[in-house]
């Protein structure tokens, strides 16, 4: 069972990246999927999470109307999509398996059962 976070890289503020979050040994779609970040001396929080329907998306106010998630079962893949990137939002970004499958406390790590290795987004100014 494996999660793998890719896509991130070195960005100017204003520009995109999409992440991908892809799954090994288990298919993602009994699964809510949350993206958490992590920037350098803070705790990790969570951004957003997709339900295993992929009906329902949730955001933090932080990313709200810049980020977008999305999933494709078909690749058993969840992406987000981050548009007008701030340097706050500069950090490592975690895909995780929330097994409520309705993202029932999507900021909330300890309710994560798998992770993926995180991938590193900076913005520059």
């Amino acid at each position: 069972v494996q999660l793998q976070a890719s896509g991130g890289g070195l960005v100017q503020a204003g520009g995109s990246l999409r992440l991908s979050c892809a799954a090994s040994g288990f298919t993602l779609g009994y699964y809510a999927i949350g993206w958490f970040r992590q920037a350098p001396g803070k705790e990790r929080e969570g951004v957003s999470c997709i339900s295993s329907s992929g009906g329902r998306n949730y955001y933090v106010d932080s990313v709200k109307g810049r980020f977008t998630i999305s999933r494709d079962s078909a690749k058993n893949t969840v992406y987000l999509q981050m548009n007008s990137l701030k340097p706050e939002d500069t950090a490592v970004y975690y895909c995780a398996a929330d097994p409520s499958a309705v993202c029932y406390d999507y900021t909330d790590s300890n309710a994560m059962d798998y992770w993926g290795k995180g991938t590193l987004v900076t913005v520059s100014s």
